[in-house]
């Protein structure tokens, strides 16, 4: 027996967003904050699966994302832009 890998549109969605929160995490338009939110979200996801629920992870990781931009809107690294009006 053999397998037979698909295709579907929503293959790379979940990649893909957890690449944006990964940017968002360390502050858009920092490389060395994206570094560091990328690897923050692999310590919080493997934490949460080792230790909480595998069913879960996806759920703590938006928390804690939540959490982040509820403390510090920029994210980790970002820095705040003066707006001309």
């Amino acid at each position: 027996m053999f397998y037979l890998p698909s295709l579907t549109p929503y293959t790379g969605a979940m990649p893909g967003i957890k690449a944006f929160v990964a940017a968002v995490f360390g502050g858009i338009g920092s490389i060395p904050g994206a570094f560091i939110g990328g690897i923050l979200l692999g310590i919080i996801e493997i934490l949460s699966k080792a230790y909480i629920s595998s069913q879960l992870a996806d759920a703590i990781v938006f928390a804690v994302l939540i959490i982040v931009l509820l403390v510090k809107p920029t994210g980790l690294l970002g820095k705040k832009i003066q707006e001309k009006v």
